[in-house]
């Protein structure tokens, strides 16, 4: 059965140096001898670190993007984002929607919620199905870091960050049958800083086992949903985060267009892809979240990964970038290519007709004030023909990653905001 393009409605918008000030950081521990591991007791204020695309003490660089990058988006009149004004964004934010809650903290595991919140990173990937490090945000007061082992020094320069603690590791690959000790010896500590910022023991959480929401239950604290402090926080873009998105969204272009540059009939659909990767590597980007590059019969059904599969003259060769970009912001653009000089088939043409009526009418629909509601209700419906493998909505919000609002495909349930 054939089917439309996939993931057809996609946000698809388009840093010279940044600077902050750079005031000295408070005293770090004494250095151990060579060799030695960190005693897992230290503690350490922050202050102001190093201005962006500079370097403490010869050995901490910023990880955005170089010159070249930013000579890049100097060249097509992009404004890079003022970094300061972009954590205080994200931050006021957060507390919004606890307030709204009456939360007086919330606990962040999941490294793209604590990238949002003080926009510290660490070993994303690694850290997202590993929990070993975690964020105290009062509604009222400074942020705690609880970091991973021998990595306080990555919050150098992120002035939301008052203290960096170290993490109490109590998944079970670090506390085995110990889980259930260390995780009451956790959430010892959490309580603890809740009694210190006013007492409120309703406590937003974002990701945590069952060994933790226990101790934390048995300490008298009450529980609430994170996730959706999270995700309704990051639903609304002020002007610096949209200027983020419109930097990492031309880097991610940039690296297409030297992907497309290396289409042509023999090349490996992977082959292909790691130019996408390349490319948003050396512009500052961060990772790839799919594999969704197929060629030829392969794009259909969609949702296939890519493989060895040699690309032919002739083909369609359709793809998801899905990447995390410049300051970990998302750019997910898709795009359908035609591989070689020869003109698209009757079929093809087809095809193309029909995934640009579907754009065009949903796009329109997009305007402010709309009801996501009417939004999904409203978009267009794809003929009987392609409906068995079409995507799953119509449209989705992005950010640090995919997430709210999201608009269903007709047929399927309405989500309200």
């Amino acid at each position: 059965m054939p089917c439309a393009f996939p993931n057809m409605l996609k946000n698809n918008k388009g840093r010279g140096p940044m600077t902050m000030p750079a005031t000295p950081a408070a005293a770090a521990p004494p250095p151990s001898p060579a060799g030695a591991q960190t005693p897992p007791s230290w503690r350490r204020k922050i202050g102001a670190g190093p201005p962006r695309g500079g370097v403490t003490a010869g050995q901490f660089v910023d990880i955005g993007p170089d010159a070249k990058t930013a000579a890049e988006w100097a060249l097509r009149g992009l404004t890079p984002p003022d970094l300061a004004a972009l954590r205080a964004y994200r931050l006021a934010r957060v507390r919004e929607q606890l307030a709204a809650r009456d939360c007086g903290a919330i606990l962040l595991c999941d490294p793209l919620n604590i990238r949002y919140a003080c926009d510290a990173s660490n070993m994303q990937v690694w850290c997202a199905h590993n929990a070993v490090r975690y964020l105290f945000l009062p509604l009222d007061g400074p942020l705690v870091l609880f970091e991973f082992q021998s990595s306080r020094h990555l919050a150098a320069g992120l002035d939301l960050i008052a203290e960096v603690r170290p993490a109490i590791s109590w998944n079970y690959m670090h506390g085995g049958e110990a889980l259930a000790t260390k995780a009451r010896r956790w959430a010892a500590e959490i309580v603890d800083l809740m009694v210190a910022h006013g007492g409120n023991r309703r406590l937003a959480v974002d990701r945590v086992n069952p060994e933790g929401a226990a101790a934390l239950g048995e300490l008298g604290l009450s529980l609430h949903n994170g996730e959706a402090v999270m995700e309704l926080a990051r639903v609304v873009k002020g002007a610096p985060e949209i200027a983020a998105m419109r930097c990492a969204l031309a880097a991610c272009e940039a690296a297409m267009a030297e992907m497309q540059a290396a289409l042509a009939p023999g090349v490996s659909e992977i082959e292909l892809w790691s130019h996408l990767h390349a490319g948003n590597i050396k512009r500052g980007g961060e990772w790839i979240e799919t594999r969704l590059l197929t060629s030829g019969a392969r794009t259909n059904p969609w949702l296939q990964e890519c493989g060895s599969r040699q690309i032919q003259a002739g083909d369609l060769v359709a793809f998801d970038t899905d990447l995390i970009g410049p300051d970990g912001y998302c750019a997910d653009i898709s795009r359908t290519w035609l591989c070689g000089d020869r003109p698209a088939s009757g079929t093809q043409r087809d095809l193309f007709a029909v995934a640009r009526q579907h754009i065009d009418e949903n796009r329109a629909l997009l305007k402010p004030g709309v009801h996501l509601r009417e939004l999904t209700e409203k978009s267009d419906r794809l003929p009987e023909a392609y409906r068995a493998h079409r995507y799953p909505v119509v449209m989705h919000g992005v950010g640090l990653c995919d997430g709210s609002p999201r608009g269903l495909s007709r047929g399927r349930r309405a989500r309200r905001l």
